[in-house]
């Protein structure tokens, strides 16, 4: 069978940044646009790994293919972790990047404590339900106002530490680097063989057998946990 994964998301941008990371594996990419009309899925949950997982599981349910989706967003210590899962909607459900960082300036407004953490969670899922997942987070602060016209969300307000700029204002290359999602599709990558592996035997499986956690000590097998 084709080594084919798609990227189940809508954002270009993103799908930009995960094919610059995978460029050179024998994977075959695809995103949903190359599918025309699919229905949405619903992201109702309360983490990020719960909202990957239902994306990730809706595509490939609904493409009968496996599907890589992400939920990521910004946890800010001083506002108990908002906004969170709501990143992409935290002004509303029409929101543009613009109004989600005015939101936040606005309530980050007399607060010293500036400390926040982008995460990520990438999930992997086939047809019939098993998925594997990645996290990774990077830490910075939230500055008072918008720095950079690169970059997407919450870039020009969030203040990296370790090179002294926003994410707005560094190339695509350079926050790669850096960037929640650029670490977990790395640590993805590098575990590519293993994967096609695994959806080799998923995919062709007609039901699925107990997952072999050897393979992928610190994954978290998103099917099964949920099974329990």
């Amino acid at each position: 069978m084709e080594n084919i994964i798609v990227i189940a998301t809508g954002n270009l941008k993103k799908v930009e940044e995960i094919k610059e990371h995978l460029k050179g594996t024998p994977v075959i990419l695809r995103s949903l646009a190359d599918f025309g009309p699919v229905p949405e899925a619903v992201e109702d949950g309360e983490t990020f790994d719960d909202n990957a997982y239902k994306k990730a599981f809706h595509y490939s349910r609904m493409l009968g293919l496996p599907c890589l989706a992400d939920d990521s967003g910004l946890v800010v210590e001083a506002l108990d972790g908002r906004p969170g899962v709501y990143s992409a909607r935290y002004a509303g459900e029409n929101a543009t990047d613009w109004d989600n960082c005015e939101k936040l300036l606005n309530e980050m407004e007399g607060i010293t404590n500036r400390k926040a953490s982008f995460v990520c969670v990438l999930s992997l899922a086939t047809p019939k339900g098993p998925a594997l997942t990645w996290e990774a987070t990077c830490k910075g602060e939230i500055i008072h106002e918008r720095k950079g016209e690169s970059g997407f969300g919450y870039d020009p307000v969030f203040f990296s530490p370790e090179i002294g700029k926003t994410f707005a204002e560094i190339s695509l290359n350079e926050k790669s680097l850096l960037s929640h999602r650029g670490k977990a599709i790395r640590e993805f990558a590098s575990e590519i063989e293993k994967i096609q592996t695994w959806l080799t035997q998923r995919m062709m499986e007609n039901k699925p057998p107990k997952q072999d956690h050897s393979q992928f000590m610190d994954n978290d097998w998103s099917q099964e946990s949920r099974n329990q």
